[in-house]
């Protein structure tokens, strides 16, 4: 994917939800899955492509047939994406001229003029938590709670200022802050979820813009990039923003209570007695290896240098940049590139010389930009279930948790204020009186695995109900958080 930022672009995931409030599946031909990516046309930035989740795509011949067997984007495959003025889409096949629409039972491409049936709502399917990037100004979007608004001017997405939560409702979007308040089409920050809070989404040239209930779009506006609706009633590059993956980011603190910073220049030392941007860290996990990158807020990464010292020196990924994390419970161990444990010698300074792990080769890691957890696992996101204190882990819709740091592991808060828990047969339910300890292991690229107390993994099982009882960690088990 392409970036304009220092992340990769997400690529748009979504379902397609039509008149009778069902979503488009590929079942109707003999897939069960609703989630559709959309893909552009290099060329002619309004063409695009359905590819559904086998990677075939949508078709119209020339009598309105739909199909979805091509595996390569025929011309029979090209849409045109006409939105209307409620934030729905109609879909035009461009060498055919017809609109694309129907029932449940039959669908076709045929349609001269665009009635209900041919009108879908548009659900992003990719995780709703994601750093906002202006197209125009090539900054990121983040909280300024001293000004009450969202400002787009940081250079990097860091720290828990910079998470964008999507929050989706009746086909519209809204836009959360870290501090759970939602921004209105004025700029200002509030509680409460309304008309001025809900914004319909358009893509234009892969882009995303947001258009409000006065037909306005959300833009940058003024020195420090104030979010708010500006003067225009049509989308241009000020309009247009790039939903970026949003990377964990972490403290370590060392055995001597101390946090690990690159404060004092290019030495990465446990020397600092509080928490700033030079002592948090992104940490990057390789897809291939599963290795994990650390990157400084200045853009450079940790790196294995001679004599086993740990500097922020590298400005490419390189394999003494990477690190292997072990999982101990409530804290961590690193290894270098040269199979040695990271340890903090008396003077702070991290150095990896040591064969064992002890108390100096052990950290404390603190996610910091995740205070709502959302997760999404294989069949869905986890979404509290309808009449029982259990969780579903199959559905379109999530519900947002709170996590609760504590002391190397972390509590998970329900909606309705109470903490889950594990139950003696297994099942996660939502309605604990008092906090229980889970563990967060950050094992692949964009996914994590989570531990009970009973030190079993969290898993969806066949009937959707999410269980803590998995002996190890397979697809069922890890989750986009």
């Amino acid at each position: 994917m392409s970036t304009n930022g220092i992340n990769k672009a997400l690529k748009l995931q979504f379902g397609l939800i039509n008149y009778e409030n069902r979503y488009l599946t590929a079942e109707a031909f003999g897939f069960k899955k609703q989630i559709w990516t959309l893909e552009q046309d290099e060329q002619d930035g309004q063409v695009v492509f359905l590819r559904s989740h086998l990677g075939r795509y949508l078709a119209s011949d020339k009598d309105g047939k739909i199909i979805c067997g091509a595996e390569k984007r025929d011309p029979e495959c090209r849409f045109l994406i006409v939105p209307q003025a409620d934030g729905r889409w109609a879909l035009q096949s461009e060498p055919f001229q017809r609109y694309f629409g129907g029932s449940a039972d039959y669908l076709s491409c045929f349609a001269q003029i665009i009635g209900e049936q041919e009108l879908w709502a548009v659900h992003l399917a990719l995780h709703p938590q994601a750093s906002l990037l202006s197209v125009a100004r090539k900054r990121y979007a983040h909280l300024s709670a001293s000004d009450g608004e969202i400002s787009v001017d940081s250079n990097i997405p860091w720290g828990v200022d910079s998470l964008v939560t999507l929050v989706y409702l009746d086909g519209k979007y809204s836009l959360k802050t870290c501090d759970s308040r939602f921004l209105s089409n004025d700029g200002k920050l509030v509680k409460e979820n309304t008309n001025a809070t809900s914004f319909t989404l358009e893509l234009k040239s892969g882009k995303l813009a947001f258009k409000d209930c006065d037909g306005k779009y959300l833009a940058p506006v003024g020195p420090t990039g104030t979010l708010r609706s500006g003067r225009c009633s049509k989308p241009g590059k000020d309009e247009l923003f790039d939903l970026e993956e949003s990377h964990p980011q972490v403290v370590f603190q060392a055995a001597n209570k101390r946090f690990v910073s690159v404060k004092q220049g290019v030495s990465i030392s446990a020397n600092q007695d509080v928490e700033t941007d030079m002592e948090t860290f992104q940490m990057e996990i390789d897809k291939e290896s599963k290795k994990s990158m650390f990157r400084t807020n200045g853009g450079s990464y940790w790196t294995l240098v001679t004599h086993g010292e740990i500097q922020s020196t590298a400005t490419e990924v390189e394999v003494n940049t990477m690190f292997d994390i072990e999982w101990r419970g409530q804290r961590v161990a690193l290894k270098a590139s040269n199979g040695k444990y990271v340890c903090t010698k008396k003077n702070g300074q991290l150095s990896a010389v040591s064969d064992t792990v002890a108390d100096d080769e052990l950290f404390l890691m603190k996610l910091i930009n995740r205070p709502m957890l959302i997760l999404r696992g294989e069949n869905g996101f986890v979404c509290h279930h309808k009449n029982s204190n259990t969780l579903d882990a199959n559905r379109s819709v999530y519900d947002i948790f709170t996590l609760i740091f504590n002391d190397g592991a972390y509590n998970i808060k329900s909606v309705n204020g109470k903490f889950w828990y594990v139950s003696s047969s297994g099942l996660v339910c939502s309605d604990g009186e008092k906090s229980e300890n889970f563990f967060l292991e950050f094992l692949e690229h964009g996914r994590v695995a989570i531990k009970g107390s009973n030190d079993k993994y969290l898993r969806g099982d066949q009937g959707g109900t999410l269980m803590c009882d998995g002996k190890s960690v397979d697809a069922s088990s890890l989750w986009e958080y």
